[in-house]
């Protein structure tokens, strides 16, 4: 049982390969460690989730063919499911986010994103509302063979909608206006890169782009103001050339901005940068303490690395003065796919 005002961790995994659907664990404020308490175990392969800003809904998307999103009261001991799953017109969805009333999702088969209302009380209106079909394609085959999207985000300003394309090389801004979703600009990055997530620095200037097809980050200039993004520098996320295969996934930014983690997969490691204003530091790597890490997340001075091949949930202290993190313990979840804290 977790009491008002403690936080708690809702981790997804992959029902497909064993995961148990979600958990929620309670998470203890002094060393991070996080403690199973119970789950959800309707909707098939929730690959990420997201709380709605009180708390109190949460969503999940269906990694599945034919894509859906659901959502759920996170106020008492266990979710509880609001209504069926909503379909979201697009296929293999990996991520959503909330924005101007809806729940975005970032269809990774389809190459789209989808745009479903959101009631004021927090449960899902209906069909999507708009699907924004991506085209394009990139060098590196069969990766990029057509459009994947990745990621979906607000900015943090909360008026632009920001999209990761594997597939193009690119990142998208977009508009939600009346329920219509539109493109206000596409910014390219390196041919062949994968950009698969997008982290902002805390004050709003700054964007950071893991690419997965190759182990880098790219450090972009963004204007809130007219909403465009600038690509300035790319980074690698390790210290030599990859022993093996090397994916990077995850990317989380320190809240005062001072560093930045990313997460590779492969070589299993966790990275720690410095953030010089427009370049990256890497002041060096750590193991994930578990195999295939999908995702990390940052939250009150720890680190959750979701490691999905190994099963399980590590986390970590992050060093206040060099950034490093500490491996703290870790859960068992099969199949994890993310966390998030709330």
């Amino acid at each position: 049982m977790v009491a008002d005002g403690d936080r708690r961790a809702f981790i997804g995994s992959f029902t497909a390969a064993g995961g148990p659907g979600i958990v929620v664990a309670a998470v203890d404020a002094d060393d991070g460690a996080l403690t199973p308490l119970t789950g959800a175990h309707d909707v098939p392969d929730p690959a990420y989730l997201a709380l709605a800003p009180d708390g109190g809904t949460l969503y999940a998307v269906s990694e599945t063919t034919e894509g859906a999103v659901a959502a759920y009261r996170v106020n008492g001991t266990e979710p509880e499911l609001i209504g069926p799953p909503t379909l979201v017109a697009g296929s293999g969805p990996t991520h959503l986010a909330l924005y101007a009333g809806h729940v975005l999702t970032a269809n990774y088969g389809s190459g789209s994103v989808s745009a479903v209302p959101v009631r004021p009380d927090g449960s899902l209106a209906g069909a999507p509302s708009a699907v924004l079909q991506h085209t394009g394609s990139g060098p590196h085959t069969p990766r990029q063979q057509g459009p994947h999207v990745h990621q979906v985000q607000a900015d943090p300003s909360g008026r632009w909608a920001v999209s990761v394309d594997l597939g193009t090389d690119s990142v998208r801004v977009c508009t939600l206006t009346d329920g219509r979703l539109e493109v206000h600009g596409e910014y390219a990055l390196r041919p062949g890169s994968g950009p698969r997530h997008l982290a902002f620095h805390p004050d709003g200037t700054y964007a950071y782009v893991i690419n997965e097809l190759t182990p880098t980050v790219t450090v972009c200039r963004w204007d809130a103001a007219d909403g465009s993004l600038k690509p300035l520098s790319e980074t690698q996320v390790l210290p030599g050339a990859p022993a093996g295969d090397a994916y990077p996934s995850g990317i989380a930014v320190a809240p005062d901005g001072r560093f930045l983690w990313t997460a590779t997969r492969g070589e299993d490691v966790l990275s720690a940068f410095a953030v010089e204003g427009e370049a990256l530091r890497l002041l060096g790597t750590v193991p994930c303490r578990g195999h295939w890490p999908r995702a990390l997340t940052e939250a009150g001075g720890f680190l959750y690395a979701a490691n999905e091949r190994s099963g399980d949930v590590a986390w970590f202290a992050v060093d206040p003065a060099s950034g490093l993190p500490r491996y703290g313990g870790s859960i068992e979840v099969p199949a994890a796919s993310c966390v998030v804290i709330g």
